[in-house]
């Protein structure tokens, strides 16, 4: 019976080792292999070293990602897919039905919409139902749309660069500042993250699909009312 018992607390123990060596293993995967593809995904080392309009609005980021597609078109093709982004607007151009099934009522357009072309410098770009979202810090037509949710210390620039005549980079880069945040929301946003990534990276391609499907047609009028800086 003692030698049943032992051989039980035996297994049990080797089981137990396995489980931390594996969840171990998983963790440093994560950190040294997964984290640093997906916060530079798509995105080159100038791009990641490249200083982007808005990150003088957090000087010492605690988080950092800078992610990046190329588009087959002129920025002034991609931009007014950009302006029209949000919560009761445009849509994420993301997957609709897991931030549908999160209680966002998200319904990403396949089209320009005039009227939400005209975003302006201190618009809040709602991300809920309730209108909570992302302030608009700065517009560069078609070059840049910088945001900002000062509660959470957290910056997300757009930053279009012209390759050619018909080839733009779009680059997408998050700045968090975690001075003030508390361990839960430390937590949440470790937990969130990859998910984050998967929803953004849809949305890149997602705006590159609709930017080049668009370049046959003709480039829509944008009414920018006020472009900071100029």
């Amino acid at each position: 019976m003692k030698e049943k018992d032992n051989a039980m607390k035996h297994d049990g123990l080797k089981a137990l080792i396995g489980t931390a060596v594996a969840g171990t293993a998983a963790l440093l995967a994560y950190k040294f292999v997964f984290q640093p593809w997906h916060l530079h995904w798509g995105a080159t080392d100038e791009e990641i070293d490249r200083k982007m309009p808005g990150d003088e609005l957090i000087e010492s980021p605690d988080y950092i990602s800078t992610r990046a597609v190329t588009i087959d078109t002129g920025p002034e093709r991609v931009y007014p897919w950009l302006i029209q982004i949000g919560q009761g607007r445009g849509g994420a151009y993301s997957y609709d039905w897991i931030e549908n099934a999160l209680g966002l009522d998200i319904h990403s357009v396949d089209e320009i919409i005039p009227e939400l072309q005209d975003l302006k410098v201190g618009d809040t770009i709602p991300l809920e139902p309730n209108g909570t979202g992302l302030q608009v810090i700065d517009l560069q037509e078609n070059r840049a749309m910088i945001l900002a949710h000062p509660e959470e210390g957290w910056t997300w620039d757009f930053g279009l660069y012209p390759q050619s005549e018909s080839k733009t980079r779009l680059v997408s880069r998050n700045r968090f500042s975690l001075q003030d945040a508390n361990l839960g929301f430390r937590f949440y946003l470790k937990l969130v993250e990859p998910g984050a990534f998967i929803m953004e990276r849809k949305m890149l391609l997602g705006i590159k699909e609709r930017a080049e499907r668009s370049t046959t047609k003709e480039a829509p009028e944008i009414g920018i009312k006020q472009i900071s800086g100029q």
